[in-house]
């Protein structure tokens, strides 16, 4: 193996997550605005150059991979690039294959997920209600993401659902989501929103609810005991002494997660963002494409690693959206 990939601040990094589409079949009010402009097809890597970017990545020690979009599963031929990549856990040079869904087309590929190596996955899920479920989705439905669900769990896949907290939308539904997931074995981690891409006329700081009240609201349930665990990830981790459940808390502005940061991520044009609160990233597609070599792409890497920041600026405090970043969610990958 290559040596190993060292940032700036001495974080190895180990963790990739690789959007593989920008394109979605929900318009999560959050995310992306109603009417998205997606990028043309040509401008995205294919899945033969997937393989070879992540490989690349692999032998540099990447020891986690995770697949986002987008919505990932709507990338035609997915499970080529997905069964593909299972000969990195076979060989032990890859820990973990996963994957961040919005859990539509779980019922089609949960057991070809399972068949690739994939043991755990993320399913975003921000309410059990069906008419706001349609709202904030704009174009979802509730049921068809329930009955995936349902398929990943059969077909063995441990299940994460990952809920965005936001302000006047699932606040009286804390206990509702926590309950159903304890009642179906399933960890939950909530989200605090990020002011990433132009979201048309939603409001980013009213949607804004800090984690720091929905710990507070769950402490007056439940004795809560904070958990040393991590899974490669920004999540913090308790436990809920009452279910014995473990919740997890995405506080990138309320309590900034950066000096641990072991992760970059790659968009599905082959742009690196060492950070996803800044702006600044690198082109790994051009040299990708120029030789059949991977010294030119492997030296691209370690040039962008290099400028890996110590920490992002998201903040609301001041009551207006500062350190927001201009691309969307699904360009970067959630």
């Amino acid at each position: 193996m290559s040596a190993p990939l060292i940032d700036p601040f001495a974080r190895a990094i180990e963790y990739l997550r690789v959007s593989v589409t920008d394109r979605c079949d929900f318009r999560c009010v959050y995310c992306m605005s109603e009417n998205m402009t997606f990028l043309p097809k040509k401008e995205l890597l294919t899945l033969e150059e997937l393989d070879r970017l992540c490989s690349a990545f692999i032998r540099l020690g990447v020891k986690k991979l995770r697949i986002t979009g987008g919505e990932p599963l709507v990338r035609r031929e997915i499970m080529t690039f997905f069964n593909s990549m299972s000969r990195h856990l076979d060989s032990g040079a890859l820990d973990e294959l996963t994957i961040t869904t919005n859990g539509s087309q779980l019922a089609r590929f949960a057991d070809d997920l399972y068949a690739a190596g994939v043991r755990r996955i993320n399913v975003s899920l921000d309410t059990l209600d069906e008419q706001k479920f349609a709202d904030v989705t704009r174009w979802g439905r509730l049921p068809q993401v329930l009955k995936g669900i349902d398929a990943a769990q059969k077909a063995g896949l441990r299940v994460k659902i990952n809920t965005v907290a936001l302000k006047g939308f699932n606040e009286d539904e804390l206990f509702t989501l926590t309950d159903w997931c304890a009642e179906r074995d399933m960890d939950l981690t909530f989200i605090e929103v990020m002011p990433m891409g132009d979201i048309g006329n939603e409001d980013r700081i009213g949607q804004y609810w800090s984690l720091k009240d929905v710990r507070a609201q769950l402490a007056e349930r439940s004795e809560l005991t904070d958990l040393a665990e991590r899974t490669g990830g920004p999540a913090r981790y308790i436990r809920m002494e009452e279910t014995g459940q473990k919740i997890g808390f995405i506080t990138p502005l309320s309590h900034n997660f950066c000096e641990s940061c072991n992760r970059v991520r790659v968009t599905c044009t082959g742009e690196i963002y060492t950070c996803l609160g800044q702006e600044g990233h690198s082109d790994l597609r051009a040299p990708l494409r120029s030789s059949e070599s991977d010294m030119v792409l492997e030296d691209a890497i370690r040039a962008a690693i290099a400028l890996k920041p110590k920490g992002h600026d998201f903040d609301y405090s001041r009551q207006r959206v500062d350190g927001q970043v201009s691309r969307h969610m699904s360009h970067t990958g959630g």
